[in-house]
């Protein structure tokens, strides 16, 4: 498999953004009541929403890993920038024209632990909605990244769900003088 380019390849910084495709999954119902949100808002760059692993997906993009398109909210720029996760989250924000101050707020390292706890917010409502899908990605649960804790989960990131109290924020710690960097 290929990869598909980001935008470090290609010197970002003079590489404008006039469009970004959103792939949803279509069988979700919160990606779907998303995707309707979202064609509702004014827009500063244009948005093009499609089903993830549909065909125009798969020939608009064939290097994309389309599998992992379900798992992972996945943005495509329209000069090739991949954006997936929290990113991928505050980068549509930012093509919203009422939205673009909150994703400048949210880009910065404090908002970006907010975001991180909306998108795992978002993946926990989604996977207690019977579509088989995990509340955290597989690959993460793989390698132990997400650990279920008595009734709650806790990710590799410092991010916990505590049924009663919500997703709360600790930091992982410094184990023998080597620290987590995120």
């Amino acid at each position: 498999m290929s990869a598909v380019p980001t935008t470090a390849d290609r010197d970002a910084r003079r590489v404008p953004v006039r469009g970004l495709t959103v792939l949803y999954d279509a069988e979700c119902v919160l990606c779907t009541h998303l995707r309707d949100w979202l064609a509702r808002q004014p827009q500063l760059v244009p948005l093009t929403l499609l089903p993830a692993g549909s065909d125009e997906a798969r020939t608009r993009f064939p290097d994309l890993d389309h599998s992992a398109t379900f798992d992972e909210v996945t943005v495509v720029g329209d000069a090739g920038q991949v954006y997936r996760e929290t990113a991928a989250w505050i980068v549509v924000l930012w093509a919203l024209r009422e939205q673009r101050p909150l994703a400048h707020r949210l880009s910065t390292p404090a908002g970006a632990k907010l975001a991180r706890g909306a998108v795992l917010a978002a993946a926990w409502w989604r996977g207690g909605q019977g579509d088989g899908r995990s509340a955290f990605r597989r690959q993460d649960m793989d390698r132990g990244g997400a650990k279920r804790l008595g009734e709650g989960w806790r990710s590799g990131d410092g991010w916990a769900y505590e049924p009663g109290i919500g997703w709360i924020y600790d930091p992982p710690g410094c184990a023998g003088g080597v620290c987590t960097t995120g």
